[in-house]
C-alpha cells in the first residue's frame, strides 16, 4: 500500500519564508541594490516571526516528526529572529565600510538563519545536522567575505576547527544510532534507558562525541580557541551574528539532544560540568587581560557560554525555562554592545578599551547605552543579565550541582573588573586630543541599540514579560523523560 508522505506546510512555513529571502537575495542581487535586498530580508524575518506566533500551541509536525513546531521551537526561533534582525539593521550602516556591501552577504546571512531555524525546529538528528551544516558553511563564508588578510585568516581558523567539530558530531550521531537504532529524539529517549551493557558503552561514547561537537559550535573550553580570533577578525556585524544567533541555535540543538534524546544517557553530564567550569575560568580570566574591546567581548561570549551551559545541568523545567530566558537576554545585551562598537569604530579591527575614555562627553547616548549593556553582561541589577544569571545558578544549584554554582558566582565577581573598567572610562574626562569617530546618520544601528537597551532594562525590571512564557512546564515537556 502506498504511504503518503507526512509533508505539512504549516510547521515549515517560518523556515520557508526565510529561505525565500535567501533565494531572493541570490537571484535579485543582479538587479537590486544591496540596501533594498536588506529591507526585503527584514520584512521576511518579520513575516517568519508572525507565522511562528500563529503556530503557538498547535504542536504541528512534518516528515513524521522530523520537523516539529512545538512551543519550545517557537520561543527559540523568535530569539533567533531577534538577533538576526539586529544583525541586518547594523549591517545597513556598516556593510559599506566593512567592504561587504554586496548581495552575497545578505544571501549567506539568510541561508545561515535558515539553518539555525532548522536546528530549533528539528525532531531528529538528521534534520538537526542538516541545519547545523547549513548554518556552519554560511558562517564560514560570512567570516571571510571581507577582502582583508585578517578576515581570511580568522575565517580559515573557523573553517578548519568547525570542520573538525562537525566530523566529531557526525561520528557521535553514528554511535547513537548504532546503540539505539533510532535517529528521532523521541525514539532515542525511549530506548536509552533499556540498553544492554555493550550498547550502553556505545551510547556513552556517542553522547560524549556529540557533546564535543556541540562544544565547538558554542565555544565551550577547551574547544573555544577559534572564538576570539574569528570575532575580532570578522566584520563586526558578522561577529554580532556569530556570537548571538549561531550560539542560540547551537544551544537549541544541545537542549533537544541532551535535555530530551539523551537525558537518561550516563556520562555526559559529568563531562559537561568539567567543560563548564573550564569555560567559566578561562573565559573570565582571559577577558581580564584584553586591551581590544571587541576581543574582550569575544572572551565575554565564551564566559557566558559557561553560564548558559549551567542551564543544561538543571531539572527539565527549571533548566529549560532558565535557558529560554537567558538566551534572549544574552542576545539583546551582546548585540546592542556590538552595535555600539560598529557605530563608533574607525575600522573593523574594533577599538582599544582606552579609546572609550571620555565617550560620554562626545556621544552621551552611546555611552549610556553601552554602560547599560556592560552592567547587564556583568549581571548587575536591575538589568536582565542579573535575573538570567540568577536563573542559571538556581537551575544548577537545585539539581545538586553546588560546586559549579559556587564557581560561577566567584567568576562573576571577577567579571565585574573587565566590564566596569570600560564603563568607568567612558565617563572620565579625556585629556588627550579629541578622538575621531565616524560621522553620519546611523538610524538602523541606533534602532538596534535602542531595542537591545530597552529589552535588557524592561526584562530586568519586569522579567515575567518573557519568563512568564518560558516557565510554562508544557513548553518543556519534551524534557520530561530526563
Amino acid at each position: 500500500m502506498l504511504q503518503i508522505p507526512d509533508v505539512a506546510l504549516a510547521p515549515m512555513l517560518p523556515i520557508l519564508i526565510v529561505l525565500a529571502g535567501a533565494v531572493a537575495s541570490t537571484v535579485l542581487g543582479f538587479n537590486l541594490p544591496r540596501r533594498a535586498l536588506t529591507i526585503i530580508n527584514l520584512v521576511m524575518l518579520v513575516l517568519s516571526g508572525v507565522s511562528m506566533i500563529t503556530l503557538w500551541n498547535s504542536g504541528a509536525t512534518a516528515f513524521g516528526g522530523g520537523l516539529q513546531a512545538d512551543n519550545a521551537a517557537i520561543l527559540l526561533g523568535l530569539t533567533i529572529l531577534v538577533g538576526s534582525i539586529m544583525t541586518l539593521l547594523v549591517s545597513l550602516d556598516t556593510a559599506y565600510r566593512a567592504r561587504v556591501s554586496f548581495p552575497e552577504f545578505d544571501a549567506m546571512l539568510m541561508y545561515a538563519i535558515t539553518g539555525t531555524l532548522l536546528i530549533a525546529f528539528s525532531g531528529d538528528l538528521i534534520v538537526m545536522l542538516i541545519g547545523l551544516e547549513i548554518m556552519s558553511l554560511s558562517g564560514y563564508v560570512l567570516a571571510t567575505l571581507q577582502a582583508s588578510r585578517r578576515a581570511e585568516e580568522s575565517g580559515l581558523k573557523y573553517f578548519l576547527l568547525g570542520a573538525v567539530g562537525s566530523a566529531i558530531l557526525i561520528y557521535g550521531i553514528a554511535f547513537v544510532y548504532g546503540a539505539t537504532g533510532s535517529l528521532t529524539y523521541a525514539g532515542i529517549a525511549a530506548k536509552a534507558s533499556g540498553l544492554t551493557p555493550a550498547n550502553v558503552g556505545i551510547l556513552v561514547g556517542g553522547s560524549l562525541l556529540l557533546l564535543a561537537g556541540f562544544a565547538f559550535k558554542v565555544a565551550l573550553a577547551p574547544f573555544h580557541q577559534w572564538t576570539p580570533d574569528v570575532y575580532s577578525g570578522a566584520p563586526t556585524s558578522v561577529s554580532l551574528f556569530l556570537s548571538t544567533v549561531v550560539k542560540v541555535a547551537a544551544f537549541a540543538g544541545m537542549l533537544r539532544v541532551f535535555g530530551g534524546a539523551l537525558a537518561d544517557a550516563p556520562g555526559w553530564s559529568s563531562v559537561l560540568q568539567i567543560l563548564t567550569a573550564a569555560t567559566l575560568i578561562i573565559g573570565n580570566t582571559a577577558a581580564l587581560f584584553q586591551r581590544n574591546f571587541k576581543r574582550m567581548l569575544a572572551y565575554s561570549a565564551v564566559a557566558h557560554t559557561g553560564f548558559l551551559a549551567m542551564c543544561l545541568l538543571g531539572t527539565p523545567q527549571a533548566g529549560g525555562a532558565a535557558l529560554g530566558y537567558y538566551l534572549l537576554v544574552y542576545t539583546l545585551m551582546t548585540a546592542a554592545a556590538l552595535a555600539v562598537v560598529a557605530a563608533l569604530q574607525r575600522d573593523e579591527m574594533g577599538m582599544e578599551i582606552d579609546d572609550l575614555r571620555g565617550l560620554y562627553y562626545r556621544h552621551p547616548a552611546y555611552a549610556v547605552a553601552l554602560a547599560v549593556c556592560l552592567a547587564s553582561l556583568a549581571g548587575l541589577p536591575p538589568f536582565a543579565g542579573f535575573f538570567g544569571k540568577y536563573l542559571a545558578f538556581q537551575a544548577a544549584f537545585q539539581n545538586g550541582y553546588v560546586w559549579i554554582s559556587v564557581l560561577a558566582a566567584l567568576t562573576s565577581v571577577a567579571a565585574l573588573i573587565y566590564y566596569l573598567r570600560p564603563g568607568m572610562l567612558m565617563f572620565m574626562p579625556d585629556r588627550t586630543p579629541a578622538r575621531e569617530y565616524p560621522n553620519g546618520q546611523r538610524t538602523p544601528t541606533n534602532f538596534a541599540v535602542v531595542l537591545g537597551v530597552l529589552g535588557v532594562t524592561v526584562l530586568g525590571i519586569l522579567p515575567n514579560i518573557w519568563y512568564g512564557w518560558v516557565q510554562n512546564p508544557e513548553i518543556w515537556k519534551f524534557l520530561a523523560g530526563r
